[in-house]
């Protein structure tokens, strides 16, 4: 076996390139897939982050991962860190020597070294520092091992005599600065792990070890022994050869981002196999085989795009065999058909539930605990019925058939295939539907009441669907704030965040117009009797905390659309800011006003113009309420200034009763004109106090009208002057 310490050759290199690069390789036992890249990241950033504490430079760093190994590439560094020179102030000259030599300890130098320097209060002594750069392999060393050693595995494990912990056995580290003379082993070892210029192929295939000159050959070298390092190259050469197997015949992949991800942290070489699925199984819900194939098997599904149904699968061994992977699939269909065969006894129990109506599932859940303070999922469901009726007028849903469909939607909860796979709650529960005898929209209330689950879920549009959604959600949040289990810092246990963007979005996308806080206050009277007066007392302490957390989500999500957090402020702090859409709709106007130059001239107009009053009425101890009189005016501006703020005042408050907000908007900003005009020409603090108090008035009149269409106080930054 090589020496670690001996430079290989390497290709050649730009002799105008001398800067050294770092391959670090960490191979281990087999690492779980959902670690990996957070793993490859943390790599990377605890390397880089040492190595720039330490001074050393770098150009580009990039990490990557497999199921046995972690591998950081990082190009450019320094041969040495630089030279450090520092300058320290220490005591006067002539100061006690105890005072001296503390100094001197403190700066490790001896006396003989200190400099007399002049300063402001005399003659002081001055140490100079040079501590000379160190060599990058001797900090490369010391990083890597802090990196190993303070790893932020999920959980980590000990093996043999050693004390070092990770994932799984670590079994060699790799870790070489190459550059033109060759790659030098960097001088590690830790717990007698020490690290050198050697890894290993695939485990089966190819497990002889080889020795690695820089990233070139290692990521080549690899790939010859039947390893790809790059894991998205791993999951394209899945998908592209998953397609291919499909469509010769005749059938597609059904998309699983997620599933291909994790297939792809499961093999160094992937082998893409597509089996067939008995036919005794291709009457199960395409929804129940995916799921199936998906949580035990980590197969993709194959559609039959004519028929819908699913009628294969797509497996991805880490392995090539002789037969070309034939004993693998066949080995692999019988644990499916298994699997496939629990599936369909599930099924066909679930089916006789339903066609009885699902009472048994429903008289289940009487015993199953919701929340110790909110009672059973039953009481729940209840009250999710209770508050869907008072919804569905705003949804344009059927109170009848919406109290039906949430009574149903959780229905599944008990049901045999969802207690074998939770992720298919409400899926199940539409499936079952019409065994039941529920109208379509009942079972599509009951596959879409959880949605929207995130940012990026589609949004129910059906109106019994949305309805029910709402009553889920609104239920969850009023339960949870009244008993005061609300979220605190990063910890959301009951997903309320979640909850409360779930409302906005489905209030604003579908354009509902309800007023959430009397829909909450009116649920209160759906609890307990024991429950109804803690409810109403927490409720009434808290009302405003509930609609501030649904604001804060609110700003969250406009901020995504381009929508200043101060204009949304702006628009909260107005009446009726639990009708969302309304508040929005005012928002948009609004930011779409600031945006213009009306806009932003007339906002500085109202600042100048509420400074000026705010200054005023605290000196007088009076608040200006803009009872002016024409008569007084005595100046053209002046005059032009009231009849604005008429004309103003006859547009704008129509177009707020009537909702017109960009109408509203556009009135105000004719004021723009005839306030410039009023302050370029008019001296509102003059001498005479009946002028005086008059112009104050007007521009209280003028404060008052532009904030009945927005709270302008609340704008920040712009229209300063």
């Amino acid at each position: 076996m090589e020496n670690p310490r001996r430079k290989a050759a390497r290709p050649h290199r730009k002799e105008t390139d001398p800067m050294p690069d770092l391959l670090i390789e960490l191979l281990s036992e087999e690492i779980p897939a959902r670690m990996q890249d957070k793993a490859a990241e943390d790599l990377r950033r605890l390397v880089t982050t040492g190595l720039a504490g330490a001074g050393l430079t770098y150009g580009d760093a990039r990490a990557f991962s497999t199921p046995r190994r972690l591998a950081l590439s990082v190009t450019g560094l320094p041969p040495a860190s630089p030279a450090v020179r520092t300058e320290r102030r220490g005591p006067r000259v002539g100061a006690p020597d105890a005072a001296i030599e503390g100094f001197l300890r403190g700066a490790g130098i001896t006396r003989d070294r200190l400099e007399e320097r002049e300063d402001k209060k005399g003659r002081v002594f001055f140490a100079v520092i040079e501590a000379p750069g160190r060599p990058a392999a001797e900090i490369v060393a010391g990083v890597l091992e802090a990196a190993i050693r303070a790893f932020p595995w999920p959980k980590s494990m000990r093996w043999g005599a050693g004390r070092l912990h990770w994932i799984r056995p670590l079994q060699s580290i790799l870790c070489i600065l190459t550059d033109k003379a060759g790659a030098e082993v960097v001088p590690l070892d830790i717990d007698g792990l020490r690290a050198g210029n050697q890894t290993r192929g695939h485990r089966f295939m190819d497990p002889a070890p080889f020795v690695v000159t820089g990233f070139g050959d290692y990521a080549e070298g690899l790939r010859a022994r039947r390893v790809i390092l790059d894991a998205q190259e791993r999951a394209e050469q899945i998908r592209q050869a998953a397609a291919e197997l499909a469509r010769a015949g005749g059938l597609v992949v059904v998309e699983d981002e997620g599933l291909l991800a994790e297939v792809a942290g499961l093999v160094e070489w992937p082998v893409v196999l597509m089996g067939g699925i008995d036919a005794a199984f291709l009457d199960l819900p395409p929804e129940v085989l995916r799921t199936s194939m998906r949580t035990h098997q980590k197969f993709f599904s194959v559609r039959n795009p004519e028929t819908g149904r699913i009628e294969g699968f797509i497996t991805v061994a880490n392995t090539e065999t002789p037969d070309n992977g034939a004993t693998i699939l066949a080995g692999n269909q019988r644990v499916l058909a298994a699997r496939l065969a629990d599936a369909r006894f599930f099924w066909e129990n679930d089916i006789q539930v339903a066609e009885a109506g699902g009472v048994p599932w429903l008289k289940a859940l009487e015993t199953v605990t919701f929340h110790n303070r909110l009672g059973t999922q039953a009481k729940r469901i209840g009250r999710i019925a209770a508050l869907a009726r008072e919804i569905a007028p705003f949804a344009g849903a059927e109170r009848d058939i919406a109290a039906r469909a949430a009574l149903w939607a959780k229905a599944d909860l008990s049901s045999e295939m969802v207690r074998e796979f939770p992720e298919l709650q409400g899926v199940m529960g539409a499936c079952y539907a019409g065994p039941a005898g529920y109208p379509p929209e009942v079972a599509d209330a009951a596959r879409e009441h959880y949605s929207p689950v995130g940012p990026l879920d589609d949004t129910p549009t059906a109106p019994v669907s949305v309805t029910v959604a709402l009553a889920d959600k609104l239920d969850t949040l009023t339960g949870f704030w009244a008993i005061g289990d609300t979220p605190t810092g990063s910890k959301d246990p009951f997903a309320l965040r979640r909850a409360a963007l779930g409302v906005i979005r489905l209030v604003l996308e579908n354009g509902l117009r309800m007023k959430l806080l009397d829909l909450c206050w009116s649920h209160a009277d759906n609890h307990e009797p024991e429950m109804r007066g803690l409810m109403v007392l927490m409720l009434g302490a808290r009302e405003s905390q509930l609609m501030s957390f649904l604001h804060d989500r609110l700003k969250v999500h406009l901020r995504a659309k381009g929508v200043r957090r101060d204009v949304i402020d702006a628009c909260i702090a107005m009446p009726g800011n639990d009708d969302l859409t309304l508040l929005v709709r005012r928002a948009q106007a609004l930011a779409t006003f600031l945006k213009t130059d009306d806009g932003e001239n007339l906002l500085r107009g109202f600042r100048r113009a509420n400074n000026i009053l705010t200054q005023a009425e605290a000196r007088d101890g009076v608040a200006y309420s803009g009872s002016e009189d024409v008569k007084c005016a005595g100046e053209e501006a002046e005059t032009a200034l009231f009849a604005a703020l008429d004309r103003a005042e006859g547009a704008i408050s129509p177009a707020i009763e009537a909702e017109d907000f960009a109408a509203a908007m556009g009135a105000m900003a004719a004021l723009r004109a005839p306030v410039d005009a009023f302050f370029e020409a008019v001296q509102v603090n003059t001498g005479d106090s009946a002028i005086r108090r008059n112009r104050l008035n007007m521009l209280a009149r003028m404060r008052a009208l532009c904030l009945t269409v927005a709270d302008l106080t609340r704008i920040e930054g712009r229209g300063d002057g």
